[in-house]
C-alpha cells in the first residue's frame, strides 16, 4: 500500500478495481501505456551545491531564540551541555599536556606555577574551575532523581532547578574563598 502511495497510484488502481470487467481492461491497458516520464541533467558537483545554497537562502530560519520566553528548563540543559564540554576540554586537555610533558603538568611544578600567580588571577581561575564542576555536578544529581520519577511535574522541575542554582551558587562561593 505504501508504494502504491508514494507513487500515486492509489486512485487509478481504485478506479480499475471497481469499473466494469471491459472497461476495466481499457483502463489497465490505458495506465501500462501512459507512463509520467521524468528528465534529469546531469551537472558538476560546483552547479549542484550553488542550487543547493541558494534554496538555503531563500528558506526561512527557525526563530526560536526570538520568539520563546527564556524557561529555567532550557537555560538549565544549554548551561549543562556546555559546562560538561568545557570540563571535558579541561580533562583531555591536561592529559594530553601531561602525556607529551609530563614534567611540566607534574603536581609540584603546578602548585609551583599558581602559586606564583597573581590572587585575583587565582580567584578566577578557581571560579572557571569551580562554577561548573559543581553545576554539572547537582544538575547531574537532579537528572539522576528525575530518572527515578520524582520531581518531573513542572512545580519540581522548577523547584529542582532553583535548588540546584542555590546549591551551585553556594558551593562555588565555598571553593574559590575557602578552599
Amino acid at each position: 500500500m505504501m508504494s502504491t502511495r508514494a507513487l500515486g497510484l492509489g486512485p487509478s488502481l481504485r478506479k480499475a478495481a471497481f469499473s466494469p470487467k471491459i472497461l476495466r481492461n481499457s483502463l489497465v491497458l490505458r495506465n501500462a501505456v501512459q507512463r509520467r516520464s521524468i528528465q534529469t541533467v546531469k551537472m558538476p558537483e560546483s552547479k549542484t551545491m550553488e542550487i543547493l545554497n541558494r534554496q538555503r537562502l531563500r528558506r526561512p530560519s527557525s526563530p526560536h531564540f526570538t520568539i520563546y520566553q527564556p524557561q529555567l528548563t532550557w537555560l538549565g540543559s544549554i548551561f549543562n551541555r556546555v559546562t560538561g564540554a568545557a570540563l571535558g576540554v579541561v580533562l583531555y586537555g591536561f592529559s594530553i599536556g601531561y602525556l607529551f610533558a609530563p614534567e611540566s603538568f607534574s603536581s609540584a611544578h603546578v602548585i609551583e606555577t599558581v602559586a606564583g600567580l597573581p590572587d585575583a588571577i587565582k580567584y578566577f581561575g578557581k571560579f572557571a574551575l569551580a562554577l561548573p564542576a559543581t553545576f554539572h555536578t547537582f544538575n547531574g544529581i537532579r537528572h539522576l532523581v528525575w530518572d527515578t520519577g520524582k520531581w518531573l511535574s513542572l512545580e519540581g522541575c522548577y523547584r529542582s532547578g532553583y535548588a540546584v542554582l542555590a546549591a551551585t551558587g553556594i558551593s562555588t562561593l565555598a571553593l574559590v574563598f575557602y578552599y
